[in-house]
């Protein structure tokens, strides 16, 4: 089996961003098109986000969120006008082929909603019976009649690969969260009854992937094909996206119905937005893509003189503690103070608001015989974190390193004072909460002043995030396959979290009196496109 080359990798990477817009796309133009407003759209041509949602007696905030997926998909353009809180939206030359396309997403929607039905971990015989009907479809290319005009023919194709998307990402997450992809199985021949067993249905699961180039079939044995372990080894680049399929079988509801449907759960209930324990999963394995540049950073601070170091470490939403244990590594293992921890003993706090994400931290770190503090927290109240330290183990939250990663837009939100004298923000992202739209420049004041609120117990060593972006509709679909942007603005956008631009968040984190450590920033990809950065702020 040869190696992928360069050029092969670009193009499996492209497929992986494919199927997570396929993930965010489906549902929500599916959606739309049940409910008439591409049809609306096709017969104005244009229309606010405001006239659409009195047309149809949406919840504005996320019928924005899902008018700006299809932009970010090349189908619709969008013009926002920040000074007038309008958004509005006009078909364009692939409106019409697109939007009779989103017909063929009516399996995979389909049988997203009649999953839920189901163990969220086993395998179970009906959704497998579903799922092989659709593989039959996806084989004959669900009877598309091929388009002799290039942008045509390229609209065909973007909405198959995103119905491919769909069956592939859940999958491919149960899998890897199930073990398929452990190295026996990835480097050597086996038989579907090692693994499953309900051996006829798994083994259609193993002869689709066989179908898409991931394994070599000899009868009823299979082996990886190199092909195969790219996508198996990225397994959890599909885990965050997968992970908030439970609000994107809700979006009939969250858009036309009831916007707080998966918000009303009695206290102490599971989170019925997300899967928490696969989000923390994918999340963990997309941090090691970040490592390498935030070991710089830490390398450098703790091989200053032991007086001018942090006492510790501060991982505000550690998820499942992966990130704090790397940093513990690279102290211990790179620098000097790794040298120096029985006179000078490293402080290390995980803080989560969720108890899943705790309880996977505390187990992970013990595995790890890493000794740390594993406490409750909320990205939105760095005074109670301060509180809770200083008084539980007389430690100031200000002689601590303070980081953490794709947090400070998940905090819950609060409508900012003063928020019309600021000026008017200049983003271009879809947010709302409970279903209603709010303001971008809302959005700017409110991460203002959350900023604002940690500026005091951030003076003296900083905060270093690694934060998660937007990007402009018109970039997002100006490069396909090449950015994440669609599924990041779904899965956030449904949920009530605030991605912002990164070029807005930095000058927002300046306005709050955070600025920028230019020989530690780091965007990526490092382009236009970028939709992670890295930064210590001080």
């Amino acid at each position: 089996m040869p190696f992928p080359d360069k050029q092969e990798k670009a193009a499996f990477r492209a497929t992986i961003f494919r199927h997570l817009d396929g993930l965010a796309t489906a549902p929500a133009a599916y959606v739309l098109r049940e409910k008439g407003v591409l049809d609306y759209l096709l017969e104005k041509g244009e229309a606010t986000s405001a006239g659409i949602s009195a047309a149809f007696r949406a919840n504005e905030g996320y019928l924005n969120v899902a008018l700006r997926i299809l932009c970010s998909q090349g189908w619709l353009d969008c013009e926002v006008d920040n000074l007038k809180n309008e958004v509005r939206y006009r078909t364009n030359a692939n409106s019409a082929v697109a939007f009779d396309l989103c017909a063929l997403y009516r399996d995979v929607v389909e049988l997203l909603r009649f999953s839920g039905r189901f163990h969220k971990r086993k395998f179970e015989r009906a959704p497998f019976v579903v799922l092989e009907k659709i593989f039959r479809k996806y084989r004959e290319n669900y009877s598309i009649e091929w388009s002799a005009d290039e942008n045509t023919r390229r609209i065909q194709e973007q909405v198959l690969k995103h119905i491919e998307g769909v069956i592939i990402g859940p999958t491919v997450v149960a899998l890897g969260m199930g073990g398929m992809f452990h190295k026996y199985f990835m480097e050597a021949s086996f038989k579907p009854e090692e693994f499953h067993e309900d051996v006829e249905s798994f083994e259609k699961i193993l002869d689709f992937f066989a179908f898409l180039g991931w394994f070599e079939q000899r009868g009823h044995t299979y082996r990886f094909t190199q092909k195969g372990l790219f996508f198996a080894r990225r397994a959890s680049a599909y885990g965050v996206t997968v992970s908030y399929i439970p609000t994107f079988r809700n979006l009939d509801e969250l858009i036309f119905g009831n916007p707080e449907i998966l918000w009303d759960v009695p206290a102490g209930m599971p989170e019925q937005h997300v899967d928490r324990e696969m989000n923390v999963w994918g999340s963990g394995g997309a941090h090691a893509t970040y490592f390498k540049k935030i070991d710089e950073i830490i390398i450098d601070l703790f091989n200053k003189p032991p007086d001018e170091q942090p006492k510790g470490i501060v991982d505000m939403g550690c998820g499942n503690g992966a990130f704090l244990q790397h940093i513990f590594e690279v102290i211990e293992q790179r620098t000097l103070r790794g040298e120096m921890l029985d006179e000078y003993p490293l402080f290390l706090v995980g803080a989560d608001f969720n108890e899943t994400a705790l309880r996977v931290t505390r187990a992970n770190l013990t595995k790890a015989d890493i000794w740390a503090k594993v406490i409750w927290g909320d990205i939105g109240r760095p005074d109670l974190l301060a509180k809770d330290l200083r008084e539980d183990y007389g430690i100031d939250l200000n002689d601590l390193l303070n980081v953490r990663t794709f947090l400070d837009h998940n905090r819950i939100w609060e409508p900012p004072q003063g928020a019309r004298d600021y000026p008017a923000s200049t983003s271009t992202g879809a947010f709302a909460y409970r279903g209603a739209r709010l303001s971008n420049t809302e959005v700017e004041a409110s991460l203002r002043r959350h900023l604002e609120r940690w500026a005091p117990y951030v003076r003296k060593f900083g905060l270093l995030v690694i934060e998660l972006h937007t990007l402009p509709p018109h970039l997002a679909a100006a490069n396909p396959g090449l950015t994440a942007a669609s599924a990041y603005d779904a899965t956030h956008g449904f949920s009530d979290q605030y991605i912002l631009e990164a070029d807005i968040f930095k000058r927002i984190a300046a306005e709050a009196g955070l600025m920028t450590d230019e020989r530690h920033y780091y965007k990526f990809p490092d382009s236009e496109l970028a939709t992670v950065t890295i930064q210590l702020l001080r």
